[in-house]
């Protein structure tokens, strides 16, 4: 019997797939997947799947388009006597909408969270969205991994940069953000955010008059419309800081947000490889590759 893990690329076309398989010794899988003329999905497993671990890496980032391929991928793995099929979702989709504020509201996380659950044996992602939840297992009834992208994030920082200041742009941050100062051994602020709608977000001004020999490093979880960011880096000019280097684990970047960043009073934009995207520039496959040994053995 095949020992050797397969890896299936489902991914948006980041450097991660190869740099798995380097360090987990992994073998490529191969599919032959098309559309037929009236949009529905073709999918074929060319590679021998029974009796082997499998590892399926995708992203869900825009995750409907993604959705279908994946849990036939999964479902095709399991007929075909696979022992065990890994989810490897750097960025994990539907975590967001976890409570019922109106009548009749989806609690996307949950159904989401259950048809993941039936397809798959495990699930490894990146710094999800918990919110309302404590940890995945609240709504996954699979064993989950999650990998901190602190430490990763805090090597690059102390690696690049001098006399980093750490800038969270809202209270919801300030755990994550203190963890990633402690271990780039670096000071760091929290604002205060008020959310006025999905495009209207205030931020307080933070008390920098200490640190304006500082490099201002404003870092979160995600980046997505990035107004958050942008009124942020506003008060911190308006402050008299220096050029703000942006850090972000996911950088999803909805609308303009990359092209508004890179015009304001930014140094850098600086994102994780856990959504493919040209700011990538911390490297996430050790962490994930260590996480899959330990799931694996």
């Amino acid at each position: 019997m095949n020992k050797t893990p397969l890896l299936f690329d489902l991914n948006d076309g980041s450097s991660l797939a190869d740099s798995l398989c380097h360090l987990l010794q992994a073998e490529t899988g191969e599919l032959n997947r098309r559309q037929f003329p009236d949009g529905e999905s073709y999918l074929q497993v060319v590679s021998p799947a029974n009796g082997r671990d499998i590892i399926v890496l995708c992203t869900l980032y825009q995750p409907d388009s993604k959705f279908l391929p994946l849990i036939y991928l999964a479902e095709t793995l399991k007929e075909m006597g696979a022992r065990k099929v890994i989810l490897v979702a750097p960025y994990l989709a539907y975590m967001r909408q976890d409570k019922r504020f109106k009548q009749g509201e989806c609690v996307t996380s949950r159904h989401f969270a259950a048809l993941i659950s039936r397809s798959f044996d495990a699930l490894i992602t990146v710094d999800p969205h918990l919110h309302r939840y404590n940890s995945l297992d609240e709504v996954y009834s699979i064993p989950g991994i999650v990998v901190q992208s602190a430490n990763s994030v805090a090597h690059w920082i102390s690696q690049q940069i001098e006399q980093p200041l750490l800038i969270g742009p809202d209270i919801e941050s300030e755990q994550w953000v203190a963890e990633v100062a402690r271990l780039a051994g670096a000071p760091f602020e929290v604002l205060l955010k008020e959310r006025h709608g999905d495009r209207d977000v205030r931020v307080s001004l933070p008390h920098v008059e200490n640190y304006l020999q500082h490099t201002p490093v404003l870092v979160d979880d995600i980046i997505s419309s990035g107004r958050t960011m942008l009124e942020t880096i506003e008060h911190l000019k308006n402050a008299g800081m220096a050029p703000v280097i942006c850090i972000g684990t996911h950088g999803l970047f909805a609308d303009r947000a990359y092209q508004q960043m890179q015009a304001s009073h930014t140094a850098d934009v600086i994102t994780c490889n856990t959504v493919n995207h040209q700011s990538n520039a911390i490297d996430m496959a050790p962490a994930l590759a260590e996480a899959i040994r330990e799931h694996l053995s």
